[in-house]
């Protein structure tokens, strides 16, 4: 739908300064990287604890944007034809305006709410009722106080069915997203113990989700989850219906049966008069509990028990997740097949941008599952046109018919009747250096294609979480004093994750400035696209021509280096170069010493060819209490070299001293930067646990082989294994030369199997190592087992080693494939 910005106004009762009054919104936006139709978007300057939105309103009006929701207050006068509004609260504005829109509709509006589930929840109905009705639904898990309001804008009137979660992480936030969806069904998926922390306990916690059904006619709930719902009655409109399920004969939906098979899962349920037999491919109790709650709902809207037996069936796992993968050829493939639709594309193609390896940038889609007439078609056309994609590949009937509003806004468009056709003419000399995007719904196959455009590598992978990398990014800066920045530390592979995706992502994010080890690092960063300023931490005269080819930054540690690099610029001519001065504040590594500024300053003084950008020591033992009072004697020390340094240059530059353990352990040396290393890859080096990191690389592996020994057979290289018992041993598929350290062999470490650990048993060999899982029931050859991650810390891997998380992360060979995802 699209309003003037009149209305706007009026609905926000805002005071407006209004540069063409004749302007129409269809577009909110409150992300300055996200702006694809700006003619006719109208940004919101969010204010959070971590950036106020109105700084970014400069970036904005350059790309074309000429309506802006501000504060009260806001010099708006630099902005010529531009129109602002306005208001008290910007995120109070934004909801406002989704609530107001979602009041044009009259269709079902299913609310889904709860601990664990809600977006499998509502991947599952979508899956089960769009045959039935033309659903608009949450992007992935827009559940926040900005992602509904955001989700809830996409109603319109083609629309007959909206779906859309809701998440709170304490009280007060609900009253203000029920406002916005004001569901007509409510769902309630279980109860667990997620953001226990923002709520005294789990009464209220319940007490606050249930405020999303205040006004609901009805709502689906399992029965343990609202056994002390009585209480809140009078939270809750008085004609609500509660429906329960459960094992209980009291319940609304009895569950009669649940059979877990090998593979599947066969559920009976009564209901009324009725009795409903569904098989789900799923056997995890997270899926049955999941898969009860949507076959509740089809019941309550009337779908047959034969059509629910039937779709059920043919539910498919639903993976929030892209995946990014190292492609043939020098691609990138990002796989994001999981379904399709309108709002799933938009995040996948912002996801596709994000990506600055390749300037090339490819989307091969199918056809729309449920779409009818070219309208969808069109709107595709246009976002793809937006982001400049430059080819095409369709796969589909559909697109075909509309081949014409493709080439009228794509430069290479390639088209396929069906996925088969597509292979038959596969050619991987087709693809070469660029950025793939595959985006097709379940029924084309697509994992297919991507098995052909995925390099080959062996089944040892380690998998990075991105979304956990920003999430850690933005646990240091809600810890920063107001307008430090941030390096980030990228060096060693961005230990050990893959520099160029993780700087590509951190560059996305706005970070402003980068590290690396060592030139080639930096080299690499820039042939990805990373154009954010790179400081090089260990520096030689053989780099100089390198560091200035790529605009890097280097770092200059002795009297020797920078005389040799001044050399350098005067053979070069080259001038005003940016450069890092680095001090030795008591670490004894690297760096000029307090004594030597009486020499160092006049060299200083005297020479116009570098610019001091920064100036930087390093703490030996920040994340150790012990050595606090150690910490503040070089925190002196450089603090002194600092004020001599800018007597002698006349202008100010950046200090930086605080590294991860430092910005939240000392925050009073955080100075004008800090420096965010291991903490940014989910790893707390003080175990203070102050901080709710979250695990970005999980190494895994699948077995190879499974084999029954016998009591007192040996096992493994110089039959250094012995088996105690008559034991089931798995080889499985990583060993020495992946990383997996020769220390972690006989039973010293462990691996996650089947959600137990097993020990390994043995010599840890080059390709493969053996471990006991025996006591594990149902392990098959090609399961996977984890070797780090969420189940099995990597500094616990780092203890059974006798080193540190540096070393094991860094430590994982290049040749283990990285998966790079965002939830």
């Amino acid at each position: 739908m699209r309003y003037s910005l009149n209305h706007i106004a009026a609905i926000l009762s805002a005071k407006a300064v209004t540069g063409d009054t004749g302007v129409v919104v269809e577009h909110l936006v409150t992300d300055s990287r996200r702006i694809f139709f700006p003619a006719a978007s109208l940004f919101f300057a969010l204010e959070t604890n971590r950036r106020d939105g109105h700084l970014f309103i400069p970036e904005v009006y350059e790309r074309g944007v000429r309506c802006f929701v501000v504060r009260n207050g806001f010099d708006a006068t630099n902005y010529a034809g531009a129109s602002f509004l306005f208001v008290h609260d910007t995120l109070a504005a934004l909801q406002s305006i989704a609530a107001d829109h979602r009041r044009q509709f009259n269709y079902p509006v299913i609310g889904i709410t709860g601990s664990n589930g809600k977006t499998i929840v509502k991947e599952w109905l979508y899956q089960l009722l769009n045959t039935d009705y033309n659903i608009v639904r949450s992007p992935r898990s827009y559940n926040s106080q900005v992602g509904v309001p955001l989700s809830v804008w996409q109603m319109n009137m083609q629309h007959n069915m909206a779906i859309f979660e809701a998440g709170i992480s304490t009280t007060g936030e609900m009253d203000k997203l029920e406002k916005i969806i004001q569901p007509t069904i409510g769902v309630l998926t279980n109860l667990g113990a997620a953001h226990n922390e923002g709520f005294e306990n789990e009464t209220q916690k319940l007490q606050e989700k249930l405020l999303l059904f205040r006004h609901c006619g009805v709502v689906i709930a399992r029965d343990i989850d609202v056994a002390a719902y009585v209480g809140f009655a009078k939270y809750i409109n008085s004609p609500l219906k509660l429906l329960t399920w459960g094992n209980k004969a009291s319940n609304t939906f009895v569950v009669a049966s649940v059979q877990r098979n090998q593979f599947d899962t066969v559920i009976i349920l009564a209901y009324k008069t009725e009795r409903l037999t569904v098989t789900i491919p799923f056997t995890d109790h997270a899926s049955v509990e999941n898969a009860i709650t949507c076959a509740c709902v089809l019941l309550q809207l009337g779908v047959s028990t034969a059509t629910i037996a039937r779709r059920m069936l043919q539910l498919q796992p639903v993976d929030m997740r892209l995946q990014l993968l190292h492609g043939i050829n020098n691609c990138v493939v990002i796989n994001d097949s999981y379904s399709f639709d309108i709002t799933s594309l938009s995040v996948g193609l912002d996801f596709l941008l994000q990506q600055q390896q390749h300037a090339r940038k490819t989307v091969v889609m199918s056809d729309i599952p449920g779409a009818s007439g070219d309208t969808m078609y069109r709107e595709i056309a246009d976002m793809l046109y937006a982001r400049n994609i430059e080819k095409i590949i369709t796969i589909g009937t559909q697109w075909l018919t509309y081949k014409n509003v493709l080439t009228a806004k794509v430069a290479v468009t390639q088209q396929y009747l069906d996925t088969a056709s597509f292979i038959r003419q596969f050619s991987a000399n087709h693809f070469r250096n660029e950025a793939l995007l595959l985006k097709g719904a379940r029924v084309f196959g697509f994992e297919k294609i991507v098995a052909l455009l995925e390099k080959k590598v062996h089944q040892t992978v380690m998998e990075v979480n991105l979304n956990a990398v920003v999430h850690n990014l933005n646990e240091y800066k809600a810890r920063l004093q107001k307008g430090v920045k941030v390096m980030g530390m990228v060096k060693a592979f961005a230990y050990g994750s893959g520099s160029a995706e993780v700087a590509s992502l951190l560059q996305f994010h706005k970070i402003d400035y980068l590290a690396v080890a060592y030139a080639d690092e930096g080299v690499e960063l820039r042939k990805a696209g990373i154009h954010l300023p790179i400081m090089v931490m260990n520096v030689d005269e053989a780099a100089f021509e390198t560091i200035a080819e790529h605009n890097l930054e280097p770092e200059l540690f002795s009297f020797n280096i920078l005389q040799l690099f001044l050399q350098f610029l005067e053979r070069n001519a080259l001038q005003q170069y940016p450069v890092h001065l680095k001090i030795d504040s008591g670490m004894h590594r690297l760096g000029f010493e307090e004594k030597d500024m009486p020499a160092l300053l006049p060299l200083l003084r005297a020479n116009n060819r570098i610019v001091v950008q920064s100036v930087f020591s390093h703490l030996a033992s920040s994340e150790d209490a012990g050595d606090d009072a150690f910490t503040t004697q070089q925190s002196q020390a450089y603090e002194r070299c600092c004020v001599l340094i800018k007597e002698a240059l006349g202008y100010r530059f950046i200090m930086h001293l605080s590294n991860s353990a430092a910005i939240f352990r000392r925050p009073e040396l955080q100075y004008n930067m800090v420096r965010l290393g291991i903490g940014l890859y989910g790893v707390d080096s003080s175990n203070a646990h102050q901080l709710s990191l979250q695990t970005v690389a999980t190494l895994k592996t699948t077995i190879a082989q499974l084999r029954n020994v016998a009591a007192g057979d040996t096992i493994g290289y110089n039959r250094r294994g012995k088996t105690e018992r008559a034991s089931v041993i798995a080889t499985i598929r990583i060993g020495y030369a992946d990383g997996f350290r020769r220390h972690l062999g006989y039973g010293k470490g462990k691996v996650f199997v089947h959600g137990k650990a097993a020990p390994v048993i043995g010599t840890v060999a080059m390709d493969m190592t053996m471990i006991d899982v025996t006591d594990i029931p149902g392990v098959k050859e090609g399961d996977e087992v984890e070797i780090f991650g969420k189940n099995i810390p990597v500094q616990q891997v780092a203890q059974w080693c006798n080193t540190i998380p540096y070393e094991i992360l860094t430590g994982i060979n290049q040749r283990v494939k990285r998966i790079y995802v965002e939830e």
